[in-house]
């Protein structure tokens, strides 16, 4: 599954970030698009929407469908996961448990935004939540099933954020739209988004100062080390101990005054939400993938497949896969400049890091 949340230094800076966990490894790419960049995106029987990038923007995201030498990929093949545009704004697509019924939309709509192109339509337009929120009132969007999940209507949801500091829900219940102010800067998977904002009524005794010492009856006892005052965030990879966990840490941590220590604090925070392969398992089921388990005769586990922190005000955009030491960075300023769209697949990038914003290449022409 996936966590997404907020951090904010002691200038009032905000950064972002997010962990992608999944049983399977996908061919995931970074992709980045400037500006100009034509986008269709056509849902069912339904009349294209035709769009094009306002914002360049960078995103990691995998592609729908295998190239050849005669159809190489074009943007609009590379679904954006999670990405982040010049404005600084985010989006951040996490599975979510959904119930469509957008059916019977599809059938009175002239024309609907296909749920897996969000992202590539926020990123290009918008430069704020309160933009994006905006034109929600205005667009439809068809809940895509989804080959891989089971034929599932779209089991996910959306979590935007904006340099400001604001965040935004987009979820889908039993097909209906829903568009949810996000007052934590959190989110992890289902149930609903408003069923963990319930949730967090539940740890009001949260806080980040130990509390070491008691006294029992005449019995004076004293915690012998430090860190109590943790023991009682859930400990669970579940969604609803991951979000309560989000939540202590990008509330409590300490604020950083320069931007790049920020980000490595941050990376600090995203390292309670790594998931190592093995950790837990499930014995029922067995991936019809090569390469995505622990050996051939092991059961299905979820892990870290990538992490991504980002800078929103400086257009740092950092990486880290399962099998990387250390995060790659893209400068999304200097790849600003280049007038083609670029890609890079995370497989290539360098395990021990560093920038790697040369390392991107321009996609490949038709033969």
């Amino acid at each position: 599954m996936c966590t997404t949340l907020g951090y904010t230094d002691l200038n009032g800076k905000h950064y972002h970030g997010r962990t992608l966990e999944l049983d399977i490894e996908e061919v995931y790419a970074v992709l980045y698009v400037p500006a100009g960049t034509p986008f269709e995106t056509k849902a069912g029987d339904n009349d294209p929407v035709k769009y094009e990038s306002k914002y360049p923007f960078i995103a990691v995201g995998a592609p729908d469908r295998m190239p050849t030498a005669t159809d190489p990929l074009t943007p609009a093949d590379v679904k954006v996961i999670e990405g982040m545009n010049s404005e600084g704004v985010t989006c951040s697509l996490l599975s979510y448990p959904t119930v469509a019924g957008a059916e019977e939309a599809a059938k009175n709509t002239k024309k609907m935004i296909d749920a897996t192109d969000v992202g590539s339509w926020v990123l290009s337009n918008f430069a704020s939540v309160d933009e994006v929120k905006a034109a929600l009132q205005d667009e439809s969007i068809f809940l895509t099933k989804i080959t891989l999940v089971g034929d599932l209507a779209f089991p996910f949801h959306f979590n935007i954020r904006d340099k400001s500091g604001k965040a935004l829900v987009i979820e889908f219940h039993n097909g209906e739209l829903k568009v949810i102010d996000n007052p934590v800067g959190v989110m992890t998977n289902g149930p609903t988004f408003e069923w963990h904002l319930t949730n967090l009524g539940n740890y009001t005794q949260l806080s980040n100062v130990d509390v070491s010492t008691a006294k029992f009856g005449d019995l004076e006892v004293q915690q012998p080390d430090s860190g109590i005052a943790t023991a009682n965030i859930p400990s669970s990879n579940t969604s609803a101990g991951r979000f309560i966990k989000a939540v202590y840490y990008s509330t409590f941590t300490e604020k950083e005054n320069d931007p790049d220590f920020a980000l490595v604090t941050l990376s600090r925070v995203m390292n309670n939400f790594d998931r190592v392969r093995g950790a837990t398992i499930d014995p029922g089921q067995k991936s019809d993938f090569p390469g995505t388990q622990l050996n051939d005769k092991a059961p299905l586990s979820e892990y870290t497949s990538w992490t991504t922190l980002a800078d929103l005000d400086r257009g740092k955009w950092l990486l880290r896969t399962y099998n990387s030491f250390n995060y790659s960075s893209f400068d999304l300023t200097e790849l600003s400049k280049k007038e083609e769209i670029q890609i890079a697949l995370l497989a290539k990038l360098n395990p021990l890091g560093g920038d790697a914003t040369d390392a991107m290449m321009p996609l490949p022409a038709k033969s």
